[in-house]
């Protein structure tokens, strides 16, 4: 029998016959293809990150050597340094009360919010009732209502109904005004629209077969949403923590409003507060503005990876 030559024409060449590509080739090859996009890229993000590398550089410079010198000189000297801007801030000007009270405000109001908003979303995607759909694209509605127009009647409630009993350990009010369960109530309130219209669509994408298994082996509601509807959902809520923490934490509106009293206001009216006292004396500023953006970008790489798969959840269906 003849044998049959592989560098025939016959379309049967095998793997180790066919070309190779040098294996030092490859990487540089995909390297070169894509230098100019990674350029660019670099290019954008040290421009967008040249203001804030100025501000952070400012927080750490004397007034008088930013006043004679500027801040870009600290390429000349950087060594020349200071901390005195972070302790002024920290030790005199009560932004250390600010912080605290920030952290009582935004963890409850994010909790709160997660847990109501869950429960409303389970029963939205999952429990038939009457008027389901109708309530749902109720409180869809008010995603387009403005926060500033409900201001004045909130405010006006709040007033009739302040209770004006310190809080032990925390101070503030029992509720109402200048009251920390108030400023939980009303973030709570005004998140759930959001929260829920985002939970409901997570939640409506679950696999039924999970719900019909758990039912027929005699699993409740509450089982049923503990067990296997929050576990499942852990992107979802984690990326709603994110946004949630972050529009209370950086609220100035509602906190301007209810928060009036010196020892109950959070870091955002406080930093207001020095804007009006140091508005020349701007290191001050920027070192109040980046004491406030170290817990949110704790919370936010903290929960990164939640975050990109929340926000993919539903993209792409396995």
């Amino acid at each position: 029998m003849a044998r049959r030559n592989p560098s025939a024409g016959d379309g049967t060449a095998t793997a180790a016959t066919a070309p190779r590509t040098p294996w030092l080739s490859r990487p540089l090859r995909w390297v070169s293809a894509r230098a100019p996009l990674h350029l660019a890229l670099i290019a954008l993000a040290l421009l967008w990150s040249i203001p804030t590398l100025a501000l952070l550089a400012s927080s750490f410079r004397e007034p008088t050597a930013i006043a004679s010198s500027g801040w870009w000189n600290i390429i000349k000297e950087p060594f020349d340094l200071t901390l005195g801007n972070y302790n002024e801030v920290l030790g005199k000007r009560g932004m250390e009360r600010a912080f605290f009270n920030s952290l009582i405000i935004t963890v409850p109001a994010t909790a709160l919010s997660i847990l109501v908003a869950s429960f409303t979303a389970y029963a939205f995607a999952w429990m038939k009732f009457p008027g389901r759909n109708a309530l749902f694209l109720i409180v869809v509605a008010l995603l387009v209502v403005p926060v500033q127009m409900t201001i004045i009647p909130v405010l006006r409630l709040y007033v009739n109904l302040t209770v004006e009993t310190e809080l032990p350990l925390v101070g503030g009010n029992l509720f109402g005004v200048n009251s920390f369960p108030g400023m939980w109530l009303a973030h709570t309130a005004y998140g759930l629209p959001f929260a829920v219209f985002l939970l409901r669509n997570f939640f409506g994408g679950l696999p039924r077969d999970l719900f019909e298994s758990a039912y027929l082996d005699g699993a409740s509601d509450l089982g049923v949403f503990f067990r296997i509807v929050l576990p499942l959902s852990m992107p979802a809520l984690a990326a709603l923590a994110i946004f949630q923490f972050l529009w209370v934490w950086n609220d100035l509106l509602l906190a301007l409003i209810l928060m009036g009293e010196p020892s109950v206001r959070p870091m955002t009216v406080q930093i207001q507060s020095l804007v009006s006292s140091f508005g020349t004396n701007y290191q001050v500023l920027t070192a109040a503005a980046f004491i406030s953006m170290i817990l949110p970008l704790a919370v936010f790489f903290a929960l990164q990876r939640y975050f990109v798969q929340g926000i993919l959840a539903g993209s792409v269906k396995g």
